[in-house]
């Protein structure tokens, strides 16, 4: 394995309470005093965090060096859908999931539309 990838070793989180709550208690959490890597997720409060923040996130998520996954809810990442759809690199993989208030769609998922992109269809 590349010296890269044993870095990577976390999971970094941007979506709403209930599902950080969730990820947090089956311990994805991290906490640390070093500059730039404070925590490893977002916890969006409508109308309290602002697309700003989101899209803060995400620029800083995507930069770190020991995240491997972003786990992002989908109806956030509509909110950034440019970011994200314009997002080519391998590592942190970004993953869109599904939130309690809002079901996952297919179709707007940006690393469907790139496989179904690369198969023709």
């Amino acid at each position: 394995m590349s010296e890269s990838m044993n870095k990577r070793k976390l999971l970094a989180v941007i979506a709403e309470e209930d599902s950080v709550t969730g990820l947090l208690l089956a311990g994805v959490g991290q906490v640390s005093n070093e500059p730039g890597k404070e925590t490893n997720f977002l916890t969006v409060v409508p109308g309290k965090t602002t697309v700003d923040q989101i899209d803060e996130a995400f620029e800083a998520f995507t930069a770190r060096d020991d995240i491997g996954i972003l786990l992002i809810n989908q109806h956030l990442a509509d909110l950034i859908r440019y970011k994200v759809d314009s997002y080519t690199k391998a590592f942190p993989a970004i993953l869109e999931i599904p939130s309690k208030d809002h079901p996952y769609d297919p179709e707007k998922d940006s690393i469907l539309k790139k496989v179904r992109r690369l198969f023709g269809e």
